[in-house]
């Protein structure tokens, strides 16, 4: 009998251990027996995957940011690479965290691990030059946008598309009033949900801009109920600090340990920082205010790259400004707060966003866990045989 393919993963945050909790499943509805080891969140954890190393250490947004633990980081992709030399997974999957898994990839492939990137770096977005260094790196790349593929054709690196398992997972997710019913929140009640991020700097440059903009919605609209969802007890404390800071001036606001989606799906508006969250929300069809801050050092040298106009994830996908992005200078609370009651005072255009964010559920929902299974096979078999 075939021994049970180690495989070695890597995701650097949250939204990461997300799709690496999909991918497990789908490896172990061909492979039951197959053994996951390496970085990740709770979500991979639970699926039963061996944390090396908690994604927490790898959750570190902008450059100068990276500089200040560049030390710790190194370290643990030195310590990651001689285990997996040591001791040869079948495969390796790098998920996102480009800076991170790439080098890392390199020094794999070049041994005769094979390794599976799982999200595209987003190079039709910024750093277009790296697709180079992703062909040195990388047996095959997974996408999840239609319109990569192509990408990845023309410079020809194996590629499949997979579509996005967010799509598959929200497509059953219960609408606005089945989801307050189950939150136990008044059906008649204006609900924002704030999403500041997921990593401790996340949160900690952009929740106590969220909550200034929940006080002045509240000022304008004084029955609104806020959601504000974290994934860890570190960003549980930053909140609870944040809240605390504004005093007697608090607005109705409830933290959540957890049930993002819930409380996105629940909410009239919802007010995020961009990133994976900003497509989450669009597939639960949820108006949205996208906002981004960044040390001024980065937000310089990440400007020097984009080839976009846009940074939220729908807007990126449509082509168009579908919902307001606010950015750097301009994500202020007056602005922010004028556009999320702009949608609460604006029934027609939540309506419109509906149906284009219905489109985009379509586009993407294909069967990701099929795909990703039919993708990844032939790799973990090779190295079995």
């Amino acid at each position: 009998m075939n021994a049970a393919p180690a495989i070695g993963v890597v995701a650097g945050e949250a939204s990461g251990d997300l799709l690496g909790a999909h991918l497990m499943e789908a490896i172990h509805a061909r492979l039951p027996q197959a053994r996951f080891a390496g970085v990740g969140g709770p979500r991979m954890q639970a699926a039963g995957m061996e944390i090396l190393f908690p994604m927490e250490k790898l959750a570190v947004r902008g450059y100068v940011e990276v500089l200040r633990h560049y030390r710790e980081i190194l370290g643990i992709r030195r310590h990651l690479a001689a285990h997996w030399l040591r001791k040869p997974p079948a495969c390796f999957i790098g998920i996102d965290a480009p800076d991170f898994n790439l080098d890392l990839e390199l020094k794999l492939k070049a041994v005769g691990i094979p390794t599976v990137h799982y999200v595209s770096p987003a190079i039709w977005a910024w750093r277009a030059g790296r697709i180079r260094k992703i062909k040195r790196a990388v047996s095959a790349m997974l996408v999840v946008f239609p319109f990569e593929e192509q990408i990845y054709r023309q410079a020809d690196i194996p590629v499949s598309y997979v579509g996005h398992p967010l799509a598959d997972a929200l497509a059953e997710h219960p609408g606005r009033d089945a989801a307050r019913l189950q939150m136990r929140l008044p059906p008649d009640v204006p609900v924002v949900a704030l999403l500041p991020g997921s990593r401790v700097s996340e949160v900690d440059a952009m929740c106590d801009l969220f909550l200034a903009v929940a006080r002045r919605i509240a000022e304008a609209r004084p029955n609104t109920l806020f959601l504000l969802p974290v994934v860890s007890r570190e960003t549980r404390t930053q909140a609870e600090a944040a809240l605390r800071r504004l005093g007697e001036r608090s607005p109705n606001v409830s933290i959540l340990s957890g049930h993002a989606h819930q409380a996105m799906a629940a909410a009239d508006v919802v007010l995020v920082a961009s990133g994976t969250a900003t497509l989450e929300a669009a597939l639960l069809k949820r108006p949205m205010v996208i906002a981004y801050r960044m040390p001024r050092a980065s937000w310089w040298i990440m400007s020097l790259y984009r080839k976009l106009p846009y940074v939220g994830l729908p807007n990126i996908l449509a082509g168009e400004g579908l919902v307001p992005e606010f950015l750097q200078d301009e994500a202020t609370p007056g602005n922010l707060a004028d556009a999320v009651l702009g949608f609460m005072g604006d029934p027609v255009a939540c309506a419109r966003l509906e149906v284009r964010f219905s489109a985009l559920l379509a586009d993407l929902k294909q069967g990701a866990a099929g795909r990703l299974a039919d993708a990844l096979l032939p790799y973990l078999q090779a190295r079995r045989a």
